[in-house]
């Protein structure tokens, strides 16, 4: 039999055989898309034991082959038009949809990007586990708990017994990734994809699951499928990459080969725009406070009173005691990761949260003083670009109203308002065509800079911008930092930067303050803390960085 004919329904797997071989996919979008595929001609195979990484920006294609491979793709919008996806012998694209079914969690399993949509919000952990193993495997229900809790130690949970029995929203974002793994490792599958895993984690948790993959890979003999758009995650783990664009893979081959010496122009052009480690050059800063923060606390309370039921009161020090100075034109970088309070203060310094004690100094006057009235005049002096800007944009208003609006509530003339609205959208990169859209026609870096419109719109001071490239690719995330730069220089702002990437806040911030839970631990220039940090925290912070090494040897080269 000729394996490698197109038109053979089956093959034959052999020990050399790869576990998994896609060959000239075809995934057709619906009519009146962009372009005709969204999976164009894609052919590449997995060995077993490897870790092959595919990477490339949203709306490459990357997430829709693997969400072929598993047969989930959402049709009949998007179908599977021709091509082979051929697991240990047997063409998928042929199968029945209940061979399909076996196959899917079984024999291959998907840990997804997002696990608090993936996992069911009304069923506990241990409940979905054994929902897996129950649907693939005739066991006992003793035998499923003790696979079940078995996992969850494998995954490096805490108190798997407790883990068991919580809900998803109970747990934290790095636990219910955990327990995502654990439920794609319930019946030792031959092919693991994972889709995005560590996007929305914090540095150091994203560390510790990288490693958890790694280390489940090898003791089960997976293959693993990563996809990504973090060319630092691809030279921690990966084998082999795979380089997506518009559908195509333009570019694979040994991790050194494509991330050292890469040929296509889109695959140099991804690699260019990953930030470096070794910060840019600080500006000359004239000590001359614009704003400061003293002795802030912010505390969130839950629990007992009506709707507590009863429940004993439970408080949390958002801020505790918090001091920081931003100086005239500087950037100053809080870092940190999620729930030690950096988004909190953002908040703080806006006013759209109330503090409990402490002072916000802004050119000598105490905004914590101030009554609703009263710091109407310094609204305008203060604004925030937010991390998710489609959430922050009304949907139901056009993106003129949406930057027109506040001006106009201040008192300017909406003439006026409308004539600098078209002045920020053309000073952030975009047309004037787009003052009559609305935001769901723009792109998310598209989307980011109407924001910024937003805020510049009101001739701020003082840019907080609260982890604004975040859920941006690699090359659209470059974009904007480097607009973000240019007005900051042009404006002479005075900026809040708020991120929880390292590398981002080398190339972006002056000075840096680390806070962990609720306190600053650590601040100084950020060339002088990158070189020489004192607190431990910070050093695990930078240790954790995904593709340290190979960050610094890029900027050396």
């Amino acid at each position: 039999m000729n394996t490698s004919s197109k038109n053979t329904d089956s093959v034959v797997a052999t020990a050399d055989s790869p576990v998994l071989r896609i060959e000239n996919l075809y995934v057709q979008l619906p009519l009146g898309s962009e372009r005709r595929y969204a999976v164009e001609g894609v052919s590449y195979d997995l060995a077993p034991k490897e870790i092959l990484c595919v990477v490339g920006e949203s709306g490459s294609g990357k997430s829709l082959t693997a969400r072929a491979v598993m047969g989930l793709l959402p049709a009949p919008h998007v179908q599977y038009e021709k091509g082979q996806i051929v697991f240990q012998g047997e063409d998928l694209t042929k199968v029945s949809e209940a061979r399909m079914r076996q196959v899917r969690g079984g024999e291959i399993s998907m840990i997804f990007q997002e696990p608090m949509t993936a996992l069911n919000p009304v069923m506990r952990i241990g409940e979905q586990i054994d929902e897996v193993i129950r649907f693939h495997a005739s066991q006992p229900r003793k035998l499923r708990r003790q696979l079940a809790l078995q996992l969850l130690e494998d995954v490096q949970l805490p108190d798997p017994s407790r883990i068991m029995s919580a809900y998803p929203h109970e747990l934290s974002g790095g636990q219910r990734q955990r327990a995502m793994i654990a439920m794609a490792l319930a019946l030792e599958p031959k092919v693991l994809i994972a889709d995005e895993p560590t996007t929305a984690l914090d540095v150091t948790t994203q560390a510790q699951i990288l490693r958890l993959i790694k280390e489940l890979q090898a003791k089960h003999d997976t293959g693993v499928l990563f996809i990504t758009h973090d060319f630092g995650v691809v030279a921690d783990i990966a084998d082999r990459v795979a380089v997506m664009q518009h559908g195509k893979i333009v570019e694979i081959g040994s991790v050194d080969k494509v991330l050292n010496h890469p040929e296509h122009p889109y695959t140099q052009a991804l690699t260019d725009a990953v930030p470096s480690l070794i910060p840019r050059m600080a500006k000359e800063v004239v000590s001359a406070p614009i704003l400061e923060v003293r002795n802030l606390v912010k505390t969130y309370r839950s629990g007992g009173g009506w709707f507590g039921l009863g429940k004993p009161v439970k408080e949390v020090n958002a801020c505790d005691s918090v001091n920081v100075v931003l100086n005239d034109a500087e950037t100053l970088g809080i870092v940190g990761e999620s729930g030690s309070g950096k988004s909190t203060l953002a908040r703080c310094i806006v006013r759209l949260l109330s503090t409990d004690a402490g002072e916000i100094i802004y050119r000598g006057q105490d905004l914590c003083a101030l009554d609703r009235s009263s710091m109407r005049p310094y609204r305008s002096k203060i604004q925030m670009v937010f991390q998710d800007p489609y959430a922050s944009l009304n949907p139901r208003a056009t993106v003129g109203r949406i930057i027109t609006e506040g001006p106009v509530i201040l008192g300017e003339s909406k003439s006026e308002a409308q004539s600098r609205a078209r002045e920020m959208l053309e000073l952030v990169g975009l047309d004037a065509r787009a003052f009559e859209r609305y935001p769901h026609e723009f792109s998310g870096g598209q989307r980011q800079r109407i924001g910024l419109a937003r805020a510049l719109a009101l001739q701020p001071e003082v840019l907080v911008a609260d982890e604004p490239v975040s859920a941006l690719d690699v090359s659209i995330q470059a974009q904007v930092l480097d607009l973000l730069a240019d007005i900051r220089d042009r404006l002479q702002l005075s900026m809040v930067f708020i991120t929880h990437d390292l590398r981002v806040a080398a190339q972006v911030c002056d000075r840096i303050a680390v806070m962990r839970l609720g306190q600053v631990v650590e601040q100084g220039p950020t060339a002088q803390l990158f070189d020489n940090a004192q607190h431990p925290y910070t050093q695990e912070l930078l240790d954790a960085v995904p593709g340290r090494e190979w960050s610094r040897l890029r900027a050396l080269s």
